[in-house]
Protein backbone atom coordinates (compact mmCIF):
# COMPACT_ATOMS: atom_id res chain seq x y z
CA UNK A 1 0.00 0.00 0.00
CA UNK A 2 1.65 3.22 -1.14
CA UNK A 3 1.85 6.28 1.07
CA UNK A 4 -0.36 8.46 -1.16
CA UNK A 5 -3.26 6.01 -0.97
CA UNK A 6 -2.78 5.63 2.78
CA UNK A 7 -2.79 9.40 3.31
CA UNK A 8 -5.89 9.75 1.12
CA UNK A 9 -7.74 7.21 3.23
CA UNK A 10 -6.59 8.75 6.50
CA UNK A 11 -7.76 12.18 5.30
CA UNK A 12 -11.18 10.77 4.41
CA UNK A 13 -11.45 9.10 7.82
CA UNK A 14 -10.49 12.31 9.62
CA UNK A 15 -12.89 14.51 7.67
CA UNK A 16 -15.84 12.19 8.17
CA UNK A 17 -15.04 11.88 11.89
CA UNK A 18 -14.72 15.65 12.36
CA UNK A 19 -17.82 16.55 10.37
CA UNK A 20 -19.92 13.91 12.06
CA UNK A 21 -18.89 15.25 15.45
CA UNK A 22 -19.57 18.88 14.51
CA UNK A 23 -23.10 18.29 13.25
CA UNK A 24 -24.04 15.81 15.97
CA UNK A 25 -23.55 17.89 19.08
CA UNK A 26 -22.43 21.29 20.30
CA UNK A 27 -18.76 22.11 20.08
CA UNK A 28 -16.83 22.11 23.37
CA UNK A 29 -13.81 24.15 24.41
CA UNK A 30 -11.38 21.30 23.80
CA UNK A 31 -12.49 20.73 20.22
CA UNK A 32 -12.63 24.43 19.45
CA UNK A 33 -9.13 24.89 20.87
CA UNK A 34 -7.79 22.01 18.75
CA UNK A 35 -9.25 23.65 15.62
CA UNK A 36 -7.94 27.11 16.46
CA UNK A 37 -4.43 26.01 17.40
CA UNK A 38 -3.87 23.83 14.32
CA UNK A 39 -3.17 26.16 11.38
CA UNK A 40 -3.91 23.44 8.85
CA UNK A 41 -7.26 22.65 10.44
CA UNK A 42 -8.10 26.32 10.96
CA UNK A 43 -7.55 26.90 7.24
CA UNK A 44 -10.75 24.92 6.64
CA UNK A 45 -12.65 27.52 8.68
CA UNK A 46 -11.62 30.75 6.91
CA UNK A 47 -14.70 32.80 7.80
CA UNK A 48 -14.43 31.81 11.45
CA UNK A 49 -10.69 32.52 11.45
CA UNK A 50 -11.36 36.18 10.65
CA UNK A 51 -14.57 36.52 12.68
CA UNK A 52 -14.41 39.59 14.89
CA UNK A 53 -16.25 37.93 17.78
CA UNK A 54 -13.59 35.22 17.91
CA UNK A 55 -10.92 37.89 18.42
CA UNK A 56 -12.88 39.71 21.12
CA UNK A 57 -14.28 36.87 23.25
CA UNK A 58 -12.88 33.92 25.16
CA UNK A 59 -13.88 30.44 24.00
CA UNK A 60 -16.29 29.74 26.84
CA UNK A 61 -18.32 32.89 26.22
CA UNK A 62 -18.20 32.43 22.47
CA UNK A 63 -19.56 28.91 22.79
CA UNK A 64 -22.26 29.73 25.34
CA UNK A 65 -23.50 32.99 23.84
CA UNK A 66 -23.21 32.27 20.12
CA UNK A 67 -22.13 28.82 18.94
CA UNK A 68 -24.53 26.77 21.09
CA UNK A 69 -27.42 29.04 20.16
CA UNK A 70 -26.60 28.67 16.46
CA UNK A 71 -26.21 24.90 16.73
CA UNK A 72 -29.63 24.61 18.37
CA UNK A 73 -31.21 26.69 15.63
CA UNK A 74 -29.56 24.80 12.74
CA UNK A 75 -29.59 21.22 13.97
CA UNK A 76 -32.35 20.94 16.56
CA UNK A 77 -35.09 23.51 16.05
CA UNK A 78 -35.56 25.31 12.74
CA UNK A 79 -33.87 23.06 10.17
CA UNK A 80 -34.44 19.31 9.89
CA UNK A 81 -31.22 17.26 9.52
CA UNK A 82 -32.92 13.99 8.53
CA UNK A 83 -32.90 12.30 5.13
CA UNK A 84 -36.50 11.09 5.28
CA UNK A 85 -37.76 14.67 5.71
CA UNK A 86 -36.18 15.57 2.39
CA UNK A 87 -37.00 12.37 0.54
CA UNK A 88 -40.61 11.69 1.52
CA UNK A 89 -43.33 13.52 -0.36
CA UNK A 90 -45.15 14.28 2.88
CA UNK A 91 -41.93 15.59 4.49
CA UNK A 92 -42.47 13.34 7.48
CA UNK A 93 -39.57 11.73 9.31
CA UNK A 94 -39.38 7.95 9.20
CA UNK A 95 -38.29 6.94 12.68
CA UNK A 96 -39.19 3.25 12.62
CA UNK A 97 -37.70 0.08 11.23
CA UNK A 98 -39.01 0.85 7.75
CA UNK A 99 -36.46 3.62 7.39
CA UNK A 100 -34.23 2.47 4.48
CA UNK A 101 -31.11 3.89 6.13
CA UNK A 102 -31.82 1.94 9.31
CA UNK A 103 -32.24 -1.20 7.23
CA UNK A 104 -28.78 -0.70 5.69
CA UNK A 105 -27.27 -0.14 9.12
CA UNK A 106 -28.92 -3.28 10.46
CA UNK A 107 -27.67 -5.37 7.54
CA UNK A 108 -24.11 -4.21 8.17
CA UNK A 109 -24.38 -4.40 11.98
CA UNK A 110 -23.84 -0.67 12.39
CA UNK A 111 -25.61 0.14 15.61
CA UNK A 112 -27.02 3.55 16.38
CA UNK A 113 -27.78 4.50 19.97
CA UNK A 114 -30.38 7.17 19.26
CA UNK A 115 -30.72 8.35 22.86
CA UNK A 116 -26.97 8.67 23.34
CA UNK A 117 -26.59 10.47 20.03
CA UNK A 118 -29.58 12.72 20.81
CA UNK A 119 -31.19 12.06 17.46
CA UNK A 120 -34.68 10.85 16.60
CA UNK A 121 -33.82 8.66 13.63
CA UNK A 122 -30.87 6.84 12.10
CA UNK A 123 -30.97 9.01 8.97
CA UNK A 124 -29.62 12.08 10.81
CA UNK A 125 -26.82 13.70 8.82
CA UNK A 126 -24.34 13.14 11.64
CA UNK A 127 -25.12 9.41 11.82
CA UNK A 128 -24.81 9.04 8.05
CA UNK A 129 -21.41 10.75 8.13
CA UNK A 130 -20.35 8.53 11.04
CA UNK A 131 -21.36 5.50 8.97
CA UNK A 132 -19.10 6.72 6.16
CA UNK A 133 -16.30 7.21 8.69
CA UNK A 134 -16.70 3.60 9.80
CA UNK A 135 -16.65 2.37 6.20
CA UNK A 136 -13.54 4.39 5.31
CA UNK A 137 -11.76 3.11 8.41
CA UNK A 138 -12.65 -0.49 7.51
CA UNK A 139 -11.47 0.07 3.94
CA UNK A 140 -8.11 1.35 5.17
CA UNK A 141 -7.64 -1.70 7.41
CA UNK A 142 -8.45 -4.01 4.49
CA UNK A 143 -5.93 -2.22 2.29
CA UNK A 144 -3.26 -2.41 5.00
CA UNK A 145 -3.93 -6.14 5.27
CA UNK A 146 -3.62 -6.49 1.49
CA UNK A 147 -7.22 -7.71 1.20
CA UNK A 148 -8.20 -5.90 -1.99
CA UNK A 149 -11.41 -7.87 -2.39
CA UNK A 150 -12.68 -6.73 1.00
CA UNK A 151 -11.54 -3.16 0.32
CA UNK A 152 -13.42 -3.18 -2.99
CA UNK A 153 -16.58 -4.49 -1.36
CA UNK A 154 -16.42 -1.76 1.27
CA UNK A 155 -15.76 0.89 -1.38
CA UNK A 156 -18.82 -0.31 -3.31
CA UNK A 157 -20.95 0.17 -0.20
CA UNK A 158 -19.52 3.67 0.22
CA UNK A 159 -20.35 4.62 -3.34
CA UNK A 160 -23.85 3.19 -3.07
CA UNK A 161 -24.55 5.00 0.19
CA UNK A 162 -23.25 8.29 -1.12
CA UNK A 163 -25.10 7.96 -4.42
CA UNK A 164 -28.43 6.69 -3.13
CA UNK A 165 -28.60 8.51 0.18
CA UNK A 166 -26.20 11.29 1.20
CA UNK A 167 -26.01 12.98 -2.22
CA UNK A 168 -29.78 12.90 -2.57
CA UNK A 169 -30.41 15.29 0.30
CA UNK A 170 -27.38 16.41 2.32
CA UNK A 171 -26.29 19.11 -0.18
CA UNK A 172 -29.74 20.71 0.02
CA UNK A 173 -29.68 20.64 3.80
CA UNK A 174 -26.14 22.03 4.01
CA UNK A 175 -27.00 24.85 1.63
CA UNK A 176 -29.87 25.71 3.97
CA UNK A 177 -27.46 25.65 6.91
CA UNK A 178 -25.12 28.05 5.11
CA UNK A 179 -28.04 30.35 4.35
CA UNK A 180 -29.41 30.28 7.91
CA UNK A 181 -26.14 30.20 9.89
CA UNK A 182 -25.92 32.94 12.47
CA UNK A 183 -22.21 32.44 13.18
CA UNK A 184 -19.11 32.26 11.04
CA UNK A 185 -18.25 28.93 12.61
CA UNK A 186 -21.34 27.03 11.48
CA UNK A 187 -21.28 28.74 8.10
CA UNK A 188 -17.82 27.22 7.65
CA UNK A 189 -18.93 23.84 9.02
CA UNK A 190 -21.68 23.67 6.40
CA UNK A 191 -19.39 24.89 3.62
CA UNK A 192 -16.66 22.40 4.53
CA UNK A 193 -19.14 19.53 4.77
CA UNK A 194 -20.67 20.41 1.42
CA UNK A 195 -17.34 20.68 -0.38
CA UNK A 196 -15.99 17.50 1.19
CA UNK A 197 -19.07 15.43 0.41
CA UNK A 198 -19.03 16.55 -3.22
CA UNK A 199 -15.31 15.85 -3.49
CA UNK A 200 -15.56 12.44 -1.83
CA UNK A 201 -18.44 11.46 -4.08
CA UNK A 202 -16.26 12.33 -7.07
CA UNK A 203 -13.46 10.21 -5.62
CA UNK A 204 -15.80 7.27 -4.98
CA UNK A 205 -17.17 7.57 -8.52
CA UNK A 206 -13.70 7.60 -10.06
CA UNK A 207 -12.74 4.53 -8.06
CA UNK A 208 -15.89 2.76 -9.19
CA UNK A 209 -15.29 3.69 -12.85
CA UNK A 210 -11.73 2.38 -12.62
CA UNK A 211 -13.07 -1.05 -11.70
CA UNK A 212 -11.77 -0.51 -8.14
CA UNK A 213 -8.15 -0.65 -9.22
CA UNK A 214 -6.27 0.73 -6.25
CA UNK A 215 -2.82 2.12 -6.92
CA UNK A 216 -1.15 0.19 -4.17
Amino acid sequence: MNNDLKQEQIARINFYALLSRLVMSEVDEGLLKSIEEDENMLSFFPTYKDWDRRANMNREDLIQKYLNVDFTNLFLLHLVPYESFYMREDQMMETGGDNPVQQIFSELDFRVELDKARVMSADHIGIELEFMYMLCDSELKALEDGDLEAAENIARIQYGFLNEHIMQWAPMYLLNVKSEAGTAFYYDVADLALEFIMSDYEYATQLKNSGYKYEI
